[in-house]
């Protein structure tokens, strides 16, 4: 004979998981799409064309403008040794290679000697009446150090080059990641080919989507 007692007591056990099955699983499915979220916002904040900033005429602008096309972010300045060479290859850059496929970022800096102690409208008319520089301009940061402005933190994480001067360069593809950064000593000559190379690959990838 079967025990009574025994057959009432495994009919609980044997419902139990059935109950919560399917709240178990919406629950797993709840956090699954939590984390891709969270997975999602993480990857925001390590591209750079996800930041925003202010222009050199004070609006504040999202670099996502800039995606899809290579970037030359550099710290410039007004009245240091690297300025003539600097503003008139970098502004031979963007007449050769810009606007559509490439861009130099400008962004004006006064930590490195105090040679940027101008403002705005006075740093953007010498850009643009002394070397005809067409290139976006930005207002004048912080670019080192606790101050730095979070576009930048993120060109120093990503590199662990940190500027010690005026016209340090980051070279940003397409998809806001950072190639590569040279130092005030490396001409914007010497780094040409690599800026043209990234902005050769866009072109032959847009012919080949035709």
């Amino acid at each position: 004979m079967l025990d009574p007692e025994g057959s009432v007591e495994h009919k609980p056990s044997s419902s139990f998981p059935k109950v919560f099955l399917i709240p178990l699983a919406m629950l797993l499915a709840i956090t699954a799409l939590l984390l891709l979220a969270f997975s999602a916002t993480q990857q925001k904040e390590t591209d750079f064309y996800t930041f925003k900033v202010v222009n050199i005429r004070g609006k504040l602008v999202s670099l996502e403008k800039y995606r899809g096309s290579v970037s030359l972010v550099v710290n410039v300045a007004s009245e240091c040794g690297f300025t003539d060479s600097h503003y008139k290859a970098l502004q031979q850059l963007q007449k050769d290679l810009g606007p559509y496929h490439f861009n130099v970022l400008a962004f004006p800096c006064n930590q490195f000697g105090q040679q940027e102690p101008d403002t705005n409208k006075e740093i953007e008319s010498f850009a643009r009446k002394t070397y005809g520089a067409s290139f976006p301009m930005f207002s004048k940061v912080a670019v080192s150090g606790a101050g730095a402005i979070p576009a930048f933190k993120y060109l120093i994480d990503s590199t662990g080059e940190e500027p010690t001067w005026n016209f340090w360069k980051y070279l940003v593809d397409p998809n806001g990641k950072v190639v590569k950064a040279w130092d005030s000593t490396v001409s914007v000559e010497e780094i040409r080919p690599h800026v043209t190379e990234l902005v050769r690959k866009i072109i032959l990838k847009k012919k080949d989507e035709l």
